[in-house]
């Protein structure tokens, strides 16, 4: 199954408004072909950048980006920290914009900030440089982008202390939210720091594709059932990527559809209240024997609270014993860290998102065509920031 024929099943949904948004959801598997070509065509280069530094036991790695580029690395920061033996934070340029001293406490700490945009233009992802810069007495510049036109990839493709790597063409979303940008910068993020055995790619582009087909039925019905919240649950990376799937749900629904996410621990400790008679939960299981089960007793425990029909699951590794219409267990992929699943999983949320954002009147490729909310966020005012001598940011 091609990602054109997966975007011939999404063509009763293409319409004026809604051109781009399946399509991009579609050629998803495709585009983490060619972002695994990219990385590796860059190999020598990442290597030649992050190997000193990786040698370095003080130094510190953040992640960052705004809204969905922020969910990357909270996708990627556990997973990676595990895999690199040392700290890896997730800090949303938001965070860092505003608060830059709590965000760097340490000005003195060798930093490396990875930094991930789509457009690379927007206010915060270039002033957190500028703060990280002023901050920090040393700051090195990872940057993953999709618009070679970006601000940041402008900047950075020749600075001091930076690397900047472009996604695929075709990875910079024209639809209004972040979907090929969201999984090629997630898969790079990765590749970039924990090369991954070769077919692995492959594999995970085999499975995203049945598991879009398969699930694409149920996730139809489930659109037109007139939910109106959706709670998203997952453990470790995939806790990053319930958070990234609700706000599909808000994005291309206009808000018209209410979405939450939580850990699957912590949804029991007041979060749960939202439950009621229109609400539906996908849970994202983990791979882990030790952390599956605890997604596993949160399945079996919300689904003594509503309908078997209103709980969703997608899992990979062993299979996790759930065996109902309602749950789907992608194959092939028994080998992938949680963080890598995000790749498949994601595909069900934002088709299950497309679908209702349709069934609601709205146009997916821009739901907000007044421009209360934008592509490419506008309004920020950057201040400033006192108390010390700006240092210069390199050239």
């Amino acid at each position: 199954m091609s990602a054109i024929d997966l975007l011939s099943l999404l063509s009763p949904l293409q319409h004026e408004g809604s051109e781009w948004t399946p399509r991009e959801i579609a050629q998803q598997p495709a585009i983490w072909q060619a972002a695994a070509e990219g990385i590796a065509a860059r190999r020598s280069d990442v290597d030649a950048f992050l190997a000193p530094l990786l040698q370095r036991e003080n130094l510190r790695i953040v992640l960052t980006g705004a809204g969905t580029s922020a969910f990357v690395g909270e996708v990627l920061a556990p997973a990676l920290s595990r895999v690199l033996g040392r700290d890896v934070l997730a800090i949303a340029t938001t965070d860092i914009v505003s608060n830059p001293r709590e965000a760097f406490p340490a000005g003195d700490q060798p930093t490396l900030l990875v930094s991930f945009a789509r457009s690379g233009s927007s206010p915060e992802s270039t002033a957190a440089l500028v703060l990280a810069d002023q901050v920090l007495d040393e700051c090195h510049h990872l940057v993953l982008t999709c618009n070679p036109d970006g601000t940041l990839y402008r900047e950075r493709a020749t600075a001091d202390r930076s690397l900047a790597l472009l996604m695929p063409e075709g990875s910079n979303d024209r639809g209004f939210a972040m979907t090929s940008s969201f999984t090629s910068m997630l898969l790079s993020g990765w590749l970039a720091f924990a090369p991954c055995p070769a077919d692995l790619v492959t594999r995970l582009a085999t499975a995203g594709k049945q598991l879009a087909v398969n699930a694409l039925p149920v996730l139809e019905e489930r659109a037109a059932a007139g939910y109106q919240r959706v709670v998203y649950l997952g453990s470790g990376p995939l806790t990053g990527l319930a958070r990234e799937s609700a706000l599909k749900m808000l994005e291309l629904t206009a808000g018209g559809v209410v979405a939450v996410h939580d850990s699957s621990l912590g949804f029991r400790h007041g979060p749960k209240s939202i439950l009621d008679d229109r609400t539906l939960v996908v849970v994202f299981v983990s791979s882990y024997p030790y952390t599956r089960q605890y997604d596993l007793d949160i399945v079996r425990e919300v689904r003594r609270s509503v309908p078997e029909r209103d709980v969703l699951t997608v899992s990979a590794g062993d299979e996790p014993n759930l065996a109902t219409e309602n749950d789907w267990h992608v194959t092939g992929v028994d080998d992938a860290d949680d963080a890598l699943l995000a790749l498949p999983f994601i595909l069900l949320a934002q088709l299950l998102a497309l679908h209702t954002s349709v069934r609601l009147g709205r146009t997916p490729d821009n739901p907000f065509p007044t421009g209360e909310v934008n592509r490419v966020v506008q309004g920020v005012t950057i201040h400033p920031l006192p108390g010390e001598p700006s240092r210069p940011t390199p050239a």
